[in-house]
């Protein structure tokens, strides 16, 4: 799946309510075999993304042994398509499994694809599946009028989120112009549709103001989620273009009342959106490959540009603490550089924004070597100045892009996590870790596309994180001898403990590309010496903290704890389908300990 390959990486990063027949879902799924249709669960076990408010991805009961495929729903009928307009990768971000009892819901695709710059031919939709007799039975479907953001600069192809949430006996389902529809889990019909009001400048519509990302709930029911106003297509790129026109934190109450806060509010320490002063870096340089190696001298500063507003990034979950305090991440629209982790108070107040600049002191010295030469390939500039990003001169800083999906994760002690990319390190990104208060505290040295899982355990708790090594240069990904292309892998799945200090790492080392065959039997080729990366944005742990992850080389895996440094054998495995060119996906577990994996379009359930 070659991650990096789907990054652009030179400056442009830096640069940069019609119901329409949706009021009703209606029994699409043919029923429960010409019997009676079961009732609803409601008993929300898995109901958003990342299981619970915090986004921990861990569940209080033990997961089924990796023995049987026990279900295969094709959700995405477009994968195929949309991998042939992207190389072969698949740049769509997708929802996790949503388990309630006996039921699952799922988002699928209809409509027609007619490629990344007319993703509205396509309708995303909520279908509600239930276990019967061994297998899932479609119920219900429901059609959204939702669409996603505009293609432009910040997406570069990248179909960004449809995510739905299960909460106060109802399914909650992203709509046009920043409204949420309402659904009844028994009929699949439309129970309410819920409007906020948006302040702004100019009247939002549903043409092009957007519910971005997955909607999230607290204990209590209420729902939070982001809404962005772009510019009209029509006077260019909204992302490069033109600023964002508004950009909102909504809180919905379980009584369906809506109230919103800007941005704009919630980040009152960001440079103004006219400024010209916020941070580039060396792309921006005139004839740049030529001032290689970076720093071009330990006194150069990086070019600046202009910031544009504040607004949340496209795919992220807002995660909610045990204390009601609602995380988010912010980045100016136009400089990606210019990042913030968010706390919000339950009403709405700001409770502090903490800068994800300038924190990260393992540049130069430390994953960059300082070259012995200035024509050292992946290197600084010799006397380059110790721990500075080479791409700024400065001390390194997250960015918020568009094309991730990382999410905040509040952790148990009340500190919260949230994955930002870095390109210093073969743009493998950064987890970063802040305190309570927003104090930074740490960071590990891996946090692109994202939203780590926690382990809580004996009065303490570990973080759980992919953590690939991309074939990429370090810093630089312009013609010269000094961007050379880093090795493939290793790929490990990496457990840390509250300090970021490594507990345990499992590296895959499977070496073999396989495909089923119609008999059942697998043909399988050694093509991949260094392993498979981790196909994962979100991994599941179980009441026992084994990690459920799966991999591009098609199988899911079954890592126990009890272990201490790599390891290479695995509690167990299951071939899925060969994941080359998939998406980054999250994984769930149902309330019987079965497990919902994610591969090439497809929902497989996995189980005794």
């Amino acid at each position: 799946m070659n991650r990096m390959g789907k990054i652009l990486f030179a400056g442009v990063l830096l640069a940069a309510l019609a119901a329409c027949g949706c009021g009703g879902g209606g029994n699409g799924g043919g029923g429960s075999g010409g019997g009676t249709v079961p009732p609803p669960a409601n008993t929300p076990f898995w109901p958003q993304w990342g299981a619970n408010p915090q986004h921990s991805g861990m569940v209080t009961v033990a997961g089924q042994n990796l023995t049987n495929q026990l279900a295969d729903i094709i959700y995405d009928p477009f994968v195929a398509q949309e991998q042939a307009d992207n190389g072969g990768e698949l740049l769509v971000h997708y929802q996790a499994t949503i388990v309630d009892g006996n039921d699952v819901y799922l988002m699928m695709k209809t409509g027609s694809y007619t490629g990344p710059s007319t993703w509205n031919t396509q309708i995303w939709n909520e279908a509600r599946f239930t276990w019967e007799k061994g297998s899932l039975v479609q119920i219900w479907i429901f059609q959204s009028d939702w669409k996603p953001e505009t293609n432009g600069a910040a997406l570069q192809g990248w179909e960004p989120v449809f995510h739905a949430l299960d909460a106060n006996n109802f399914i909650y389902v992203p709509g046009a112009g920043g409204a949420i529809w309402k659904v009844n889990k028994t009929t699949g019909m439309a129970a309410a549709h819920i409007t906020p009001t948006f302040t702004g400048p100019n009247p939002p519509s549903a043409q092009n103001t957007f519910v971005a990302g997955p909607l999230a709930a607290d204990s209590q029911g209420n729902i939070y989620y982001n809404v962005i106003q772009l510019a009209d297509p029509g006077l260019g790129d909204p992302w490069a273009n033109n600023d964002v026109q508004g950009a909102w934190l909504v809180k919905v109450t379980s009584q369906d009342a809506p109230t919103t806060v800007e941005y704009a509010t919630l980040v009152p320490n960001a440079p103004s959106a006219s400024s010209n002063g916020c941070p580039g870096n060396f792309n921006f340089l005139p004839n740049a490959a030529s001032t290689l190696p970076w720093p071009p001298s330990t006194t150069s500063v990086a070019p600046t540009q202009v910031c544009g507003s504040q607004r949340p990034g496209v795919n992220i979950a807002p995660a909610i603490g045990t204390d009601g305090t609602i995380y988010t991440g912010s980045v100016a629209h136009f400089d990606s550089m210019v990042s913030f982790l968010v706390a919000v108070n339950p009403d709405l107040t700001p409770k502090w924004a903490a800068s994800l600049q300038n924190r990260l002191s393992d540049g130069c010295g430390f994953i960059v070597p300082i070259g012995p030469t200035n024509s050292t390939p992946n290197a600084c500039r010799v006397g380059a100045n110790s721990g500075v990003d080479p791409t700024t001169n400065a001390l390194g800083s997250g960015q918020i892009i568009d094309q991730g999906s990382s999410s905040p994760t509040a952790l148990p002690d009340g500190s919260v996590v949230f994955g930002a990319l870095t390109f210093y390190n073969a743009v493998r990104g950064h987890l970063f870790h802040f305190d309570a208060e927003g104090n930074f505290l740490n960071a590990f040295d891996f946090g692109w596309d994202s939203t780590p899982g926690v382990y809580a355990h004996n009065g303490t708790y570990s973080i759980v994180i992919k953590d690939n090594h991309y074939d990429a240069p370090l810093y630089c990904f312009l013609n010269s001898p000094i961007c050379q292309r880093l090795p493939a892998g290793p790929y490990f799945i990496t457990q840390l403990d509250p300090n970021m200090n490594i507990e345990w790492q499992f590296q895959n080392t499977n070496t073999e590309s396989c495909s089923r065959n119609a008999n059942g039997s697998l043909t399988c080729v050694s093509d991949h010496p260094n392993g498979f990366e981790w196909c994962i944005n979100m991994p599941a742990v179980d009441m026992n903290g084994t990690v459920y992850v799966n991999s591009e080389d098609g199988n899911m895996y079954m890592l126990p704890q009890g272990h201490t440094g790599i390891f290479t054998q695995a509690g167990g495995n299951i071939f899925l389908n060969l994941a080359i060119g998939a998406a980054y996906t999250p994984l769930s577990i149902g309330p019987d300990g079965k497990l919902y994996t994610q591969n090439d379009g497809h929902m497989f359930s996995v189980g005794n």
